[in-house]
């Protein structure tokens, strides 16, 4: 029998950013990206889920203290990137488009190096309230 359970905390920030890529040509990024390349930058209401993973320990009951993984959160990925601009304002995408895949992974390698390996770890990322990614999958 599998005992473990997963753990979700929600937390949610603010970012602008722009999605252009350097290997295309402006025509093309226009064309590919739309409204969400203007160079003036555009904004979104980010929700983020955190899933972990484990087994439950005998002694607290817990799979994780949520206020510990709530406070992991805030300090390493919403301090870094709530009202920021993504492209202009944080290292990770200085040369990396930011699109909702690209701040997924971001932040699952960001929190996977703050987490304890006996814990498996999930994103999910809402950068809408229709578009969503995971990750891993």
């Amino acid at each position: 029998m599998n005992n473990k359970i997963a753990v979700f905390r929600k937390e949610h920030f603010n970012a602008a950013h722009r999605l252009h890529s350097n290997k295309l040509s402006d025509e093309q990024n226009a064309v590919t990206f739309g409204k969400c390349n203007y160079s003036n930058y555009h904004g979104h209401n980010y929700d983020l889920t955190v899933r972990v993973i484990g087994e439950i320990d005998p002694i607290t009951g817990y799979v994780i203290d949520t206020k510990i993984l709530s406070q992991l959160i805030k300090d390493h990925v919403i301090e870094k990137f709530d009202h920021k601009n993504l492209n202009l304002d944080t290292k990770e995408f200085k040369n990396l488009n930011p699109t909702a895949e690209n701040i997924a992974m971001v932040i699952y390698t960001i929190l996977r190096e703050q987490l304890d390996n006996r814990y498996e770890l999930k994103i999910i990322l809402y950068e809408t309230e229709r578009n969503y990614v995971e990750y891993p999958c």
